[in-house]
């Protein structure tokens, strides 16, 4: 058994039989370098991103949005009203989150684009983007908002958005629902 103490005619018959081994000679190995990574064209990239914040629009208003008083509430079409009643009720856990507090527009577009696409690739499905009720602005009207829902509402992975539940940011956040895969 292995864990009984060994045996010391046993362990003298082992030495015995190994005592004229010698180690086996080792060819000499080729060191190949390593290769360097490619690099990541980070410009394109970045113009991949801007290309796609520039082709969504600040006015684009579907006549499927649905609003519920104050609440904003959006389901792309064809998919069940159940999915939004889950995600209005907490059903996904938020993954991911986006802060635009502080941002001009143009640059919270940017975030926006980049960001979706960040989730995509890691499979996150329930994200939270925080876009503040706008009381920092001028007219203290909530400008983010607005673009911001006109934003996701063009964006093909956007299933759904629904604002937050008061714990989760209430009416200076939105709770978005996105493709799987």
């Amino acid at each position: 058994m292995a864990n009984e103490p060994e045996d010391e005619d046993d362990i003298e018959l082992f030495r015995e039989a190994i005592k004229d081994a010698r180690p086996l000679k080792q060819p000499p190995r080729v060191q190949h370098p390593t290769k360097k990574p490619r690099p990541v064209p980070q410009q394109f990239i970045r113009d991949e991103y801007q290309a796609l914040a520039d082709s969504l629009s600040d006015h684009y208003i579907p006549a499927h949005e649905l609003e519920s008083g104050e609440e904003l509430l959006y389901l792309r079409e064809g998919h069940s009203p159940d999915l939004l009643r889950k995600l209005r009720r907490g059903h996904w856990v938020i993954q991911e989150q986006l802060d635009l507090h502080g941002m001009r527009a143009d640059e919270a577009r940017l975030y926006v684009v980049q960001f979706l696409a960040e989730c995509r690739k890691r499979g996150a499905r329930c994200v939270r983007i925080i876009h503040g009720k706008g009381l920092g602005s001028k007219n203290r009207e909530p400008v983010l908002k607005n673009k911001l829902r006109s934003w996701l509402m063009q964006r093909d992975e956007v299933l759904a958005y629904c604002q937050a539940r008061d714990v989760d940011g209430g009416a200076g956040a939105l709770v978005v629902l996105l493709k799987s895969g």
